[in-house]
C-alpha cells in the first residue's frame, strides 16, 4: 500500500497554468503505475493521464491530450501533472492514484490507493 498526497491546485484563470503533484509514501512507489483522474460535481471520475513505473510509457484523455503533461520522479516518490492551456471545463477535483499492474488502465478500479484529491478551479 501506498499513501499518496496532492498539492498544487487553485483558482486560474483559463488559458492559464499549474502544476500538480503527488506524493508517495513508501519504497515501493517506483513499482507502480501512476494515474490522475478528476471529478467535476455531479459527473463520475474521469480518467486523465497515466505512466508507467519508470516513465517510459504514458497514456492521455482524449480531452486533455497535447495540453497536460504526466511525469514522475522516483528518487522524490513524486509524479506530476502539467496543466496548460486550462479551460472552464477542466474544473474538477483532482486525484492521484497508484495501479500494482502494468501500465495504462483508464478504469479507475483498476487503481489501488488514493489520495484525497485537489481542488482545481478555472475561471472564464
Amino acid at each position: 500500500q501506498v499513501q499518496l498526497v496532492e498539492s498544487g491546485g487553485g483558482l486560474v484563470q483559463a488559458g492559464g497554468s499549474l502544476r500538480l503533484s503527488c506524493a508517495g509514501s513508501g519504497r515501493t512507489f517506483s513499482s507502480y503505475t501512476m494515474g490522475w483522474f478528476r471529478q467535476a460535481p455531479g459527473k463520475g471520475r474521469e480518467f486523465i493521464a497515466a505512466i508507467s513505473w519508470n516513465g517510459g510509457t504514458t497514456y492521455y484523455a482524449d480531452s486533455v491530450k497535447g495540453r497536460f503533461t504526466i511525469s514522475r520522479d522516483n528518487a522524490k516518490n513524486t509524479a506530476y501533472l502539467q496543466m496548460n492551456n486550462l479551460k472552464p471545463e477542466d474544473t474538477a477535483i483532482y486525484y492521484c492514484a497508484a495501479d500494482r499492474d502494468d501500465c495504462c488502465s483508464y478504469y479507475y478500479t483498476a487503481y489501488e490507493d488514493w489520495g484525497q484529491g485537489t481542488q482545481v478551479t478555472v475561471s472564464s
